[in-house]
């Protein structure tokens, strides 16, 4: 009996793509951390850091509230809300501040009109509903023996492409976000130089957590074509 998806070699693209993930998260938990504990010289919290940019940059619609979890910060653009985490709404660190500008980063983005943000905005439905159908298509056409199999394969494929290019659109949005908050910290005398430097590690970190998402989900898109490859011969 045939079984694709349960004892295949290219599952070792699969755990090197888990392994990435592991490895960055693994980085960016232990980064933000580690500078969670440095206070700003400012004083100032994640909370009144975002107030103040996103009031220099003119932005008096987006309202910035708590939001429960951890490291759950996050910019919603339809309600224009910009929610921070318990660790970062009232933290004075230099971790939190930073990653109260990224959101902040983002609703100017979003205020701009950027057009990658824009791009991924459009994207989030077609993704969802890929990431959704995507794996039922691929694994009915891999274990069927009927003239469908091949035509429900290449659905799932593209359906799971939808989910990949959402992932690589993130891509310039998080590290154009992260490259704003820096200059507007240093701009605005909110953080140090050498406070930025411990700033610019915790971005880093959560970019590179983004990087690891995309390629894990590049990886299990090229075994998705080994496998229906494999299939039609």
């Amino acid at each position: 009996m045939y079984y694709p998806m349960f004892f295949d070699a290219t599952y070792i693209l699969v755990l090197i793509g888990v392994v990435i993930c592991m490895i960055a998260s693994a980085r960016m938990n232990a980064t933000f951390n580690r500078y969670s504990r440095v206070r700003s010289h400012s004083g100032m919290t994640g909370r009144e850091a975002a107030e103040r940019i996103l009031m220099q940059a003119g932005i008096r619609d987006v309202r910035v509230e708590h939001v429960s979890g951890n490291l759950t910060d996050h910019y919603d653009p339809r309600s224009k809300i910009l929610r921070l985490s318990d660790a970062t709404y009232n933290s004075n660190s230099v971790a939190a501040v930073g990653v109260a500008a990224h959101e902040c980063g983002h609703a100017i983005q979003h205020e701009k009109g950027y057009a990658p943000l824009a791009i991924r905005g459009s994207l989030v439905p077609v993704a969802n509903f890929g990431s959704t159908i995507a794996w039922p298509l691929i694994v009915i056409g891999l274990v069927m023996n009927s003239n469908m199999s091949a035509l429900l394969l290449n659905l799932g494929i593209l359906a799971f492409s939808f989910a990949v290019l959402f992932q690589l659109v993130t891509l310039p949005v998080e590290f154009n976000a992260s490259g704003r908050a820096l200059k507007i910290l240093g701009n605005s005398g909110i953080l140090y130089e050498d406070e930025l430097k411990s700033t610019r590690k915790v971005l880093t970190a959560a970019a590179l957590t983004y990087v690891a998402g995309a390629t894990s989900a590049i990886l299990q898109l090229l075994r998705i074509i080994l496998l229906a490859n494999r299939r039609s011969d």
